[in-house]
């Protein structure tokens, strides 16, 4: 154990790749086995990565693309600030709301915080908010992507846990509308205090509004219905989403939209492709710990320190948080899931309420600097530069730990829409 995480460690202080890094470790320590054969490493990374499952990644990934490109992602942010962009701070409100409603399609927190830098943040700064106010509540409005189902991070966790991935949409509905509404505290805090502008309402404006963006509100219906519904798996709601806004797209734009999809379906490729390479190290990872029995170790070490499930908790999303600094989200969970899965288990904490809870720390590290993904996607599609993009984010860093602690403390949170479902739904 000593040689995989010395070498791990050494690899990524030198900046190697994250999934480069976990081949490479995991090969010196069979290499060394006599046991083990290099051949496992193959069939590992490959047996984990062929699961029907994990379509469901890509299909969200090319909706959220497709999205973009078909406009549907402004239709949505019209209506929203036709809803509430009369009322002080409404044009912030209508973000929010965006982001929302963009998460509950696309479930990546990065793709919402670039989008919406392209498509709100002009629009904020014309309207009279202040740079880092405008940068910050779209840096933050993104994370909510991670909660609000069909969650990328939340697909993942399932895969790689094995748990079902209904259940964790379901578990996150709640603690992301409580993001939102915290959120939404902060933005009313500082209208009150900065005065900040707002519009005019106009019923023509919002008829209107709801005239040219229903095919965007529909989207989601005929998704997280499906899904909730149990018409659809997870899996197929990302094809669902795909085809909807493929067929849209065509309908909507025809020639134009026919010219932009084959760069749009590159981009989705390759995003695609950098997923699944680190899924299938994760599976040549778990393989070699379940060999070598060193989850259970850590287990057994745990438990002798007499920590009880709330202290568990509570060091691992520190831990967390602390790791946000330095890697990506997709990389913590490849990294820690299958060492503290196990021991979450054992202790009986409850999987889906410990999914919920690694999503929302992975969702705070957007914009937890140095490497906060969300960021850096807002300040490069903004121009803002990063130390007031962080400005801007910090208050509602804050509530967000808010909410954090509010899930740990009272599980029901996460865990109470999955109760009241039959179980033949959670089926994967």
């Amino acid at each position: 154990m000593g040689l995989l995480g010395g070498s791990l460690i050494g690899m990524l202080i030198a900046g190697t790749p994250i999934g480069i890094a976990l081949l490479a470790a995991t090969l010196m320590v069979i290499y060394v086995d006599p046991i083990m054969t290099p051949n496992a490493l193959f069939r590992s990374f490959f047996s984990f990565v062929n699961k029907y499952t994990l379509m469901a990644i890509p299909f969200f990934i090319y909706a959220g693309f497709l999205m973009e490109k078909t406009g549907l992602i402004s239709k949505l942010f019209k209506l929203a600030d036709a809803l509430v962009g009369w009322i002080p701070g409404g044009f912030a409100y209508a973000t929010l709301i965006s982001s929302v409603l963009f998460g509950a399609i696309s479930g990546s927190s990065t793709a919402m915080s670039a989008a919406m830098g392209v498509i709100a943040y002009p629009e904020m700064i014309r309207r009279g908010y202040p740079v880092w106010m405008a940068a910050g509540i779209i840096a933050c409005g993104g994370g909510i992507a991670i909660l609000i189902p069909p969650s990328i991070t939340l697909i993942l966790y399932g895969i790689i846990t094995e748990e079902s991935i209904v259940a964790l949409f379901m578990a996150g509905v709640i603690p992301g509308l409580m993001l939102a509404c915290s959120d939404a505290t902060i933005i009313l805090t500082m209208s009150f205090f900065m005065r900040l502008p707002s519009g005019t309402f106009s019923f023509k404006a919002l008829g209107e509004a709801i005239w040219v963006s229903w095919p965007a509100l529909l989207m989601p219906v005929v998704i997280l219905g499906g899904l909730y519904g149990g018409l659809f798996t997870p899996t197929e709601a990302g094809a669902a989403a795909s085809g909807y806004a493929l067929i849209y797209g065509i309908i909507a734009r025809r020639g134009a939209f026919l010219k932009e999809l084959m760069p749009t379906t590159v981009r989705a490729i390759n995003l695609t492709s950098i997923v699944y390479f680190l899924l299938g190290c994760v599976g040549v990872f778990q393989f070699l710990l379940a060999n070598k029995g060193w989850p259970q170790d850590v287990a057994e070490w745990v438990i002798a320190q007499g920590l009880s499930q709330l202290g568990f908790l509570t060091v691992l999303l520190i831990l967390l948080l602390v790791l946000s600094m330095f890697l990506t989200g997709v990389a913590i969970l490849v990294l820690t899931v299958p060492i503290f899965f196990p021991v979450a288990l054992t202790l009986g904490v409850d999987p889906i309420h410990l999914g919920i809870l690694t999503a929302l720390a992975i969702e705070m590290g957007g914009v937890i600097p140095p490497v906060g993904l969300n960021l850096f996607a807002v300040s490069g599609v903004t121009g803002v530069p990063v130390t007031r993009v962080m400005r801007g984010s910090f208050p509602f860093l804050c509530t967000d730990s808010i909410v954090l602690m509010l899930v740990v403390a009272f599980p029901t949170l996460a865990l109470w829409l999955p109760s009241l479902a039959q179980k033949p739904v959670f089926a994967n």
